[in-house]
Order: C-alpha cells, then sequence, then structure tokens
C-alpha cells in the first residue's frame, strides 16, 4: 500500500452507497482501491450496475480528498484502515470489517491486537426506556466489571448505554462507544457530557462513519455489530421485543460471541427481549461471577474483604497504607516499630501482591 493509497479508501468510506461488502466486491474485481477509484465509467457500471456508477461519478468528481483529510486531522480523529496494525483484529475478522474507522481518543491506552494482553472487552446494552430493576441490573454489572479491569462497550445511547458507560466511569475504568455518525457529531445531544467524560478518562469514541454524517436509522444496525464485535459477550440488560439490544445478540451469536441475560419480571415489557434471549440459550447471570468465570478473570478483593484474610501481624500495616502511600521509614515513625521489622512486613506482602512500591519509592495498597 502506498502512503497515498489509504486516501482511496477513505473516500470510499465517504460514499454512502458503498459499505464493506460492496467495497470488498470492488476490491475482488479491480485489484486495489485506487484502481476501483479511478476507474472508468464503463468498467464502473460493469462493477456497480448503471444507477450506482452514476452517483458515484458525480461524487467522484466533487470529492476533496485534501480537505476531507484535514478535517479529519483538525478535529483530532485518529483514521484506522485495515490495513493499521492498530486496527482491532477481533472487527477486521468480522465478514463485513468496516473500510476504516474513525477514533476519538487514545489508543496507546488499548491492546486489543496484543494476545499476551489480559484485556477483557464487554459489550452491555439495553432498551433507550429502563425501568428502575434495568437501571440497578445495567449500573451494578458495569460497574462490578469495571473493576476487574474489565473495558465496558456500547453505543452511548440514551438509557441501558449511557448508563453502562457512566457506571464504567465512576468505577475508574475504561469504556469504548461506537457510534452511528459520524465522530465529530454528539449524538444524542443529551450525552454531551458522557462524550467528553469517556475521551477525557482515557476511553474511545468510535464510528465507521466518516465525519459529519448525521445518524440514520440503518447506522444503527450497522453499529450494533461492531459493539459486539469487538466484545467477548454481550449482556442485554433490559429491552423490548423488537429492541435493537436483540439485534446485537444476533450479531453477536453469529460472530461467535457469548450473551448474557439477567432473570426478568415477566410482568415488564422490558423484560421481553432478555427473556426471549434466555428460552434461546442465552447465559443466565445473577452476579457478575457468572460473566467473569466464563473468561477465567479474577474479582478483586475489597479492601475489607483482604483486610479479613491476612494476617493479624500485617493488618496495622496495611490499615496505615489503605490511607496513603509511605517509606518503610515513614512507616517505622507511624507505627512506632523498628525500621527492619517494617522491611520484613513490607517484603512479605509485597511478594503476596497485596502492596506495591510506586515510582516515587513509596508502599502502597495493589489492589
Amino acid at each position: 500500500m502506498s502512503n497515498n493509497d489509504f486516501l482511496y479508501e477513505l473516500a470510499f468510506s465517504y460514499f454512502p452507497g458503498i459499505g464493506p461488502i460492496k467495497f470488498d466486491a470492488l476490491l475482488k474485481h479491480f485489484g486495489t482501491a485506487k484502481l476501483a477509484y479511478e476507474a472508468s465509467a464503463g468498467d464502473l457500471r460493469e462493477a456497480m450496475g448503471a444507477n450506482l456508477s452514476c452517483k458515484f461519478l458525480g461524487y467522484r468528481n466533487n470529492f476533496d480528498f485534501d480537505s476531507e483529510y484535514k478535517k479529519i486531522t483538525d478535529n483530532n480523529i485518529t483514521l484506522l484502515m485495515r490495513e493499521d496494525l492498530r486496527y482491532p483484529s477481533a472487527l477486521l475478522n468480522l465478514s463485513d470489517p468496516p473500510i476504516c474507522l474513525y477514533v476519538k481518543g487514545d489508543l496507546t491506552n488499548f491492546h486489543w491486537n496484543d494476545e499476551s494482553a489480559s484485556e477483557l472487552y464487554f459489550a452491555v446494552v439495553g432498551t433507550r426506556n429502563p425501568t428502575e430493576y434495568g437501571r440497578q441490573i445495567t449500573t451494578k454489572f458495569s460497574r462490578e466489571l469495571s473493576e476487574t479491569g474489565t473495558i465496558i462497550v456500547s453505543g452511548m445511547a440514551m438509557g441501558v448505554d449511557a448508563l453502562a458507560h457512566w457506571a464504567a466511569l465512576r468505577a475508574g475504568g475504561k469504556t469504548i462507544a461506537f457510534l452511528g455518525c459520524g465522530v465529530n457529531i454528539i449524538y444524542p445531544w443529551a450525552n454531551t457530557n458522557l462524550y467528553h467524560k469517556i475521551i477525557e478518562s482515557g476511553g474511545l469514541v468510535i464510528s465507521e462513519f466518516p465525519p459529519d454524517m448525521v445518524t440514520l436509522k440503518g447506522h444503527f444496525v450497522a453499529r450494533n455489530r461492531l459493539i459486539s464485535g469487538l466484545s467477548k459477550g454481550v449482556l442485554v440488560a433490559e429491552g423490548l421485543k423488537d429492541s435493537g439490544s436483540l439485534i446485537t445478540a444476533r450479531y453477536a451469536l453469529a460472530q461467535g460471541k457469548d450473551v448474557f441475560a439477567p432473570p426478568a419480571p415477566i410482568t415488564s415489557d422490558q423484560s421481553q427481549a432478555p427473556n426471549i434471549l434466555l428460552k434461546d440459550g442465552a447465559k443466565l447471570v445473577t452476579t457478575v461471577e457468572d460473566i467473569l468465570e466464563e473468561y477465567d478473570v479474577k474479582k478483586k478483593q475489597t479492601l475489607k474483604e483482604t483486610l479479613k484474610e491476612i494476617p493479624e501481624n500485617q493488618k496495622q500495616l496495611f490499615q496505615l497504607l489503605s490511607a496513603e502511600a509511605f517509606t518503610p521509614d515513614e512507616i517505622a515513625r507511624s507505627l512506632n516499630v523498628p525500621v527492619y521489622q517494617v522491611l520484613s512486613l513490607l517484603s512479605t506482602m509485597e511478594l503476596s501482591k497485596i502492596i506495591e512500591k510506586n515510582i516515587s519509592g513509596k508502599y502502597q495498597i495493589k489492589i
């Protein structure tokens, strides 16, 4: 791929009449994106048909590579082509991988193509109008998953999606939002604070649609396959029988991913989606451990739980470090014990992975 070939892929991603499947057919027919883009009217008619080729020729005559690429860089958007090593392999392996991805946020926080990385990507989706039960389910599972380091993936819609993102952020975790519009458009506008908070907190906002592309109904369906595609599994918290979350779940099943659903009251219309999925073989979950066990992820202990389990001679030191990080000398003075005893305890607790030394040379709680 030459230095400028990516511009032709970019141009195809801007044209609304060509999605990933048609793009792949063009690549197969012409060999490269450049050859497809610059093909004669006759060759395009043969490959696309009369109607689409006519529209494409009009589009091609007016598309300005430089101004569109400048818009991307001016908006601090990272462009990922399929050939880019940072492009998620989980999405590249889809039957219809996006022509390219537009990303807002710092990609260095994510290692989705590193097989040695332990990152778990998990989707939480559901209705835009959750009941109080749905709100509790979404918040509880998203928060507890985030506390294990799991990265919550959703669609930044109102309702369950937004609750899942916020729960992850409040737990100090990272979260990824896939949009059905350009990443420089905040949709819905009510989630403006959430959009900025995701990026500021080290998360990502991603779309396969170019900047300034507005939302269309079909975009949300396309977006849903990326939510499930990046994730190991999907939890459908609540939804009606025609909910978009069921579409995400079906994509997940087709992609070989796990689908989870909580037990839901049959008297609530918003229970229709999870109950349909449970009938169809989705995994019933009542605690976050039901999900974590599927992926061999350990739930982190709380400070209180750890305090109960450690030996008596370590508890006073543990409580001291729970509040603040200290050097061995500072610990010795605070506990009024010889520094050699402190060093011995610190060594034992560090080997047990209860504490760790930070970059300032002070000891702190690790969990």
